[in-house]
């Protein structure tokens, strides 16, 4: 069978001075440019996925109605809206390395890469079975929430599922232990 790696949000907009900045966001993306210039033998799959939400409305909820304070939960700022800048990959990432981009959240809310849909509209679990991946390495932001969602869904795809925990940012220190704990206790190898 085969390994893929799955690239979580690497986007302008959560990493530094983006809209949902992370601290530490552009290190994992010089990090994991480093991993694919390095080691891209290492995968069969090589596969990147972006928040890509509409620019009207508020995307199912998951944007904080106008007005109204997001409460960093289940609603946040407008981010990652597709055709602006913050929705671009961080420029330090070497996309000509990714076979395969996932788009996710166009118009409702959605954290895991398995939520979305490959730019020529397929599903990431088909594209995985297509290639034979049975094993996935995830890296990316944010830990705490788009790496945890993916990861879980990995193995729920019947996939053993590794995030690489030096090459994750995550939202929050307390939020980022509680998803890596779970993430483990799903089966998520923490290497």
């Amino acid at each position: 069978m085969s390994r893929a790696l799955l690239i979580v949000d690497l986007q302008n907009d959560f990493t530094e001075g983006g809209a949902l900045g992370v601290a530490g966001g552009s290190a994992v993306v010089a990090r994991v440019t480093e991993l694919l210039r390095e080691s891209r033998d290492r995968y069969d799959l090589v596969v990147a996925s972006r928040d890509w939400h509409d620019a009207e409305g508020d995307n199912g909820g998951h944007f904080a109605a106008e007005g109204a304070e997001p409460d960093f939960r289940e609603t946040w700022p407008r981010h990652c809206v597709r055709g602006t800048e913050g929705a671009d990959y961080h420029p330090a990432l070497d996309i000509d390395r990714v076979d395969v981009h996932v788009r996710k959240g166009m118009g409702r809310p959605a954290y895991s890469a398995f939520e979305g849909e490959t730019t020529d509209g397929r599903a990431l679990a088909e594209v995985l079975a297509e290639h034979g991946v049975d094993r996935i390495d995830v890296v990316g932001i944010a830990t705490d929430y788009c790496v945890r969602a993916s990861a879980l869904d990995a193995v729920e795809a019947g996939c053993e599922a590794r995030v690489l925990s030096g090459m994750v940012a995550g939202v929050a220190p307390e939020s980022t232990v509680a998803a890596l704990k779970e993430l483990a206790s799903a089966g998520v190898e923490i290497a």
